[in-house]
């Protein structure tokens, strides 16, 4: 198969601040290059919660172009391709968002996540950020730049095709039971799952129907936070699992779709470091529950 592997940084919370882009490319299933290029948001704003991340400075990007620059560099490289990316709704809304900030046409192109797919392949798994599976897949992973990133991802989804036997674009779907997701000229289509379940009130939350996103991936899915958030309070973290139509509980139980692990009071866990909201969460996954433990960066990263 022939693909292109994508991975942003981004300075700020706001997508459209893309700080640095890697790519990949595949040819006959073949890892040939990786590119990257550090870029310079507008205005050079830049979040200290995510230079702590992948550690890129305004004074790193002062003379990088702007996206807006380069992309006629880029888009010729990504026009008419398939792409994959790990968290693709985040890559893809970087993007998205970026062209719309510039005022510039989308490409034509179908993509995918890795990270979707790889639960099918590799199941049962803790957790599927791209570090655990690198961990469990032995990927060298130099975490949180573009370039090493996108390499990584080519590298674990020619693993999960090896085993999942795919070796076309036709037979993707079926075998990674994965919607491709496709950005045109017109729009876009995300690249979909299909763990949506029924909304529940949550004490407190404003829910507000017309900011839902169907394509986020913490859509439908029970959300549940353990530890203290060091990027924003909870309430506020809640809150933005609420108004993307995420249903946020207090406690873990067999309906948990996702615990989100912040910094942990060693005063107060137990001997094995974690909480007993992660304690029971672990129990739960062993038993075969359809439960994800991520951390706060996975969090911030699929928001």
């Amino acid at each position: 198969m022939d693909f292109i592997t994508i991975d942003f940084e981004t300075a700020t919370s706001q997508r459209e601040s893309p700080c640095e882009i890697g790519l990949t490319f595949i040819k006959a299933n073949r890892i040939v290059e990786t590119k990257s290029w550090l870029i310079k948001p507008v205005g050079n704003q830049f979040d200290e919660f995510n230079i702590s991340l992948h550690g890129i400075t305004p004074k790193m990007v002062a003379n990088a172009p702007e996206f807006n620059s380069l992309w006629s560099e880029i888009h010729p490289l990504l026009e008419n391709q398939f792409l994959i990316a790990h968290n693709a709704s985040f890559d893809f809304s970087v993007l998205r968002r970026t062209l719309d900030l510039y005022n510039l046409p989308f490409p034509n192109l179908d993509y995918a996540c890795s990270y979707i797919f790889s639960k099918h392949v590799w199941e049962g798994l803790p957790s599927y950020g791209l570090a655990a599976l690198c961990k469990a897949n032995s990927i060298p992973l130099d975490h949180h730049r573009a370039a090493a990133d996108s390499l990584a991802t080519a590298e674990l989804s020619l693993k999960a095709f090896d085993l999942k036997g795919v070796n076309s674009l036709k037979c993707f779907p079926e075998k990674l039971k994965t919607v491709i997701g496709k950005i045109h000229s017109d729009g876009y289509r995300p690249c979909e799952t299909k763990n949506i379940r029924t909304r529940t009130d949550f004490k407190n939350i404003v829910d507000d129907p017309d900011k839902h996103d169907p394509s986020n991936f913490f859509y439908g899915k029970r959300i549940v936070f353990t530890g203290t958030l060091t990027s924003m309070q909870r309430k506020d973290a809640i809150q933005l699992v609420a108004d993307i139509g995420g249903i946020p509980d207090a406690g873990v139980t067999k309906k948990t779709n996702v615990l989100v692990v912040g910094q942990q009071d060693y005063r107060v866990v137990g001997d094995d470091g974690m909480s007993s909201k992660q304690e029971k969460a672990v129990g739960l996954l062993e038993k075969g529950a359809d439960i994800e433990i991520i951390s706060e960066y996975e969090f911030f990263q699929n928001l």
